[in-house]
């Protein structure tokens, strides 16, 4: 059975992640920023003082894989994390202020990174292509 790398969704979401993570990883790097952080940044950016069990889901990474994302940033003073309020056995995410401030150094690099790869395709394909790799993780994860 063959299977055409052009006709292959996987195959060809994996190359266009690999080329948007590689553009992302060398901007990040000029700002002595790992590129995991970014991943971990914008959810907290949007919500903080989740736990690392939130995190994990909500990124679709393993639990240890954000533990130690997660005490990497801490060390690099971007988060902290302190007891859940309610049940001690938990740890919660925070944001420092320094975790905080990149919001406005780093949003705007992502927004070029996207026009980037948008260009020369119309709103109307992008809103396409959006919707139905909506769907095609709605299908993968159910």
């Amino acid at each position: 059975m063959e299977l055409d790398p052009d006709k292959s969704v996987g195959y060809q979401v994996r190359l266009t992640h690999r080329a948007l993570d590689r553009l992302l990883s060398t901007k990040l790097a000029d700002r002595g920023l790992k590129t995991g952080y970014w991943y971990y940044l914008r959810v907290l950016w949007t919500e903080e003082g989740m736990t690392q069990k939130q995190l994990s889901d909500l990124i679709n990474v393993r639990e240890n894989t954000t533990v130690a994302m997660i005490l990497g940033m801490e060390k690099d003073g971007l988060v902290k994390r302190e007891r859940h309020p309610t049940d001690r056995r938990k740890m919660c995410v925070n944001l420092t202020k320094k975790g905080r401030n990149l919001r406005d150094e780093l949003l705007p690099l992502a927004n070029e990174i996207n026009r980037m790869a948008g260009q020369g395709i119309s709103a109307a394909d992008l809103k396409t292509c959006l919707r139905v790799l909506g769907q095609v993780q709605k299908n993968l994860m159910s």
